[in-house]
């Protein structure tokens, strides 16, 4: 199945796509975790394409990435690693 993305040259498991009248989707890859950004119409018609080769789940609204905790604002979009923070600090007894 081709879709059209260009690997990119700086992480083997980010690809690419870039529509013919301007528009970015941007493909990142971690196991078996699938992650799409970019514009709408791009990620609507890949995710179309991929759920017909493959068994899929969406999980969006997305709240964790990759050991990331995320936030979703109407224009932005906040990452923390407050969970991973408290499991160091129990690890080395530390909460306190």
């Amino acid at each position: 199945m081709s879709l059209g993305f260009t690997k990119s040259k700086a992480d083997s498991n980010l690809y690419y796509k870039v529509a013919d009248d301007g528009p970015v989707m941007i493909l990142l890859l971690y196991v078996d975790d699938l992650f799409l950004t970019g514009n709408k119409k791009l990620i609507v018609g890949c995710k179309r394409e991929l759920s017909i080769e493959f068994k899929m789940k969406d999980m969006w609204p997305l709240h964790y990435l990759f050991g990331l905790e995320v936030w979703q604002g109407s224009n932005d979009i906040f990452l923390g690693q407050e969970k991973y923070t408290v499991e160091i600090l129990k690890k080395f007894g530390m909460m306190d």
